[in-house]
């Protein structure tokens, strides 16, 4: 019987970057194991030494930091069921190659690179099977002692699966239901490599799996076709009874829907698909992030939530306990989710809204210096943030939002001035500096009633005024509430402005 506690696990490559895609598979495990109060372990699948990127691994653990992504057990922490490094478990594996090779379900082939290519020219669609294996070179095709001399002699070798034809085999998925795959059409699929004396992926994850008591095996598509091969795995283990439950995720397509979603679509359309900046040490290479990008951790986890899981209702915002408690793999979708970005940017700009004004100052405090202006997190700054965060999608945007909160203008919007300034402009905003100038309740209320009056008085149109009071103001035509500028910018830096802007545009 399977043990009661529920225990997945996200098991990363560390080959270069994470995909977006390995997030959100990262994500939709670690939500399914805490619905259930279960275990969410890392385990690093470093088997192929060849591919391995230095650096990687650190990156897989600090982008989930970042993403608030939390692990119970991994190389980073420890935990009952170490090492989580596959590349430190070696000799765990080598007895379940032996058990095989001693049972007959598997063999061991000699087959060099050249051999194999000719075959493949000589046999159109070659696969090494049930009907070619006995014309290749392997210990089904050689004597005992002539296997055992080779191996001594440092012949290379990879161990084969001896997959029977002609069997049914049935992968019970969560999200796609009974899945049948006739044997026949499978290969045997190398399982151990003598050259670096570790196994291959599909070996090494079922052992994994098994003696890390992974309850779950949630995974992208991609894995689907490997299913069948690891079904057979475990009955020729004999852990049939404790074999996992599994769950193929659907991919994240290209957001044209047509193909699955790569970097170069990122680049194409300007969006990152790595969730952290990822500086490549061969090439030099920098791809961008999505916090680098100006993301909140929240709104990505948010976003990618919804990319292939529907919760059934039309609620889009959800905080990390909501998405715990509606997280269902049922209600995973079979067919791509199509990657719209722009909607990820829809999230960024919902989570800036529903943080407070003291919260996003904070974030905007490196905008700022990077800007040259020296300043901390007080009543003006948050007002000011106040004022303008509805216009941005990231912090970053608040800059040109607001400049002119901390900046006064040194040019003006040409479309702006041909539009706007008139013959007598000059000598109404003379008017309306007097009318400033006198007052000794430079308060936002209190301003506008005010001016509001004396413009009332004058019969002077409310649009002739304000438009060439707010491009005295901020250089152009933007920004929010113009007495809310004023408030914040001081009776002394209005009338600067002010007078500015009447000597250079006349």
């Amino acid at each position: 019987m399977k043990q009661e506690k529920t225990r997945v696990r996200f098991a990363p490559s560390p080959t270069g970057p994470l995909h977006i895609g390995g997030v959100r598979t990262a994500l939709y495990n670690y939500l399914f194991t805490k619905q259930h109060q279960g275990d969410f372990v890392l385990r690093i699948e470093d088997t192929d030494s060849q591919r391995f990127v230095p650096g990687a691994e650190e990156y897989i653990i600090n982008a989930f930091s970042w993403l608030g992504i939390s692990f119970d057990e991994g190389p980073h922490q420890g935990g009952n069921f170490g090492p989580y490094r596959q590349s430190e478990r070696r000799s765990i594996y080598r007895q379940y190659v032996e058990q095989l090779l001693n049972e007959k379900s598997a063999y061991i082939a000699f087959d060099t690179p050249e051999q194999l290519e000719a075959k493949r020219n000589e046999i159109p669609n070659f696969q090494y099977d049930a009907s070619t294996r006995m014309s290749m070179t392997n210990s089904l095709t050689l004597s005992k002692e002539k296997v055992q001399e080779m191996i001594d002699a440092g012949k290379q070798y990879v161990v084969r699966i001896k997959i029977e034809p002609g069997q049914t085999v049935v992968v019970n998925d969560i999200i796609r239901g009974k899945v049948s795959v006739d044997s026949s059409i499978l290969d045997d699929k190398v399982l151990y490599k003598s050259s670096d004396r570790l196994p291959t992926y599909h070996l090494a994850n079922i052992v994994d799996d098994h003696l890390m008591e992974i309850t779950h095996v949630i995974r992208g598509e991609e894995w689907l076709p490997s299913a069948p091969l690891h079904v057979i795995l475990y009955k020729y283990l004999g852990w049939e009874e404790t074999m996992p439950r599994f769950a193929h995720l659907p991919l994240l397509l290209k957001p044209e829907g047509n193909g699955k979603l790569s970097k170069r679509d990122g680049d194409r359309l300007g969006f990152p698909v790595f969730p952290l900046q990822w500086n490549d040490s061969k090439t030099g290479d920098i791809s961008s992030g999505y916090r680098e990008s100006g993301y909140l951790p929240e709104a990505v986890i948010n976003f990618l939530a919804l990319l292939g899981w529907n919760p059934g209702t039309e609620k889009e915002i959800f905080s990390i306990q909501e998405l715990i408690d509606a997280f269902s793999l049922e209600k995973c979708s079979k067919s791509g989710a199509k990657f719209d970005y722009k909607k990820g940017e829809w999230f960024n700009h919902q989570y800036i809204q529903l943080k407070s004004d003291k919260e996003i100052a904070e974030l905007f405090l490196p905008v700022l210096k990077e800007n040259n202006i020296e300043t901390s997190v007080d009543e003006k700054l948050m007002k000011i943030v106040g004022l303008v965060k509805e216009r941005v999608n990231f912090v970053k945007e608040l800059w040109e939002q607001s400049s002119f909160f901390f900046v006064a203008p040194t040019s003006y919007d040409e479309k702006t001035v041909k539009k706007r300034w008139k013959e007598d402009s000059s000598e109404k905003l003379n008017r309306l500096y007097a009318v400033l100038e006198s007052l000794t309740d430079f308060s936002a209320e209190n301003t506008e009633t005010i001016v509001k009056l004396w413009m009332e008085q004058n019969e002077y149109h409310l649009g002739n005024i304000m438009n060439v009071f707010r491009l005295a103001l901020v250089g152009e035509a933007k920004g929010p509430h113009i007495f809310d500028i004023t408030e914040i910018i001081g009776k002394e830096e209005t009338l600067k402005r002010l007078k500015k802007a009447i000597s250079v545009l006349g």
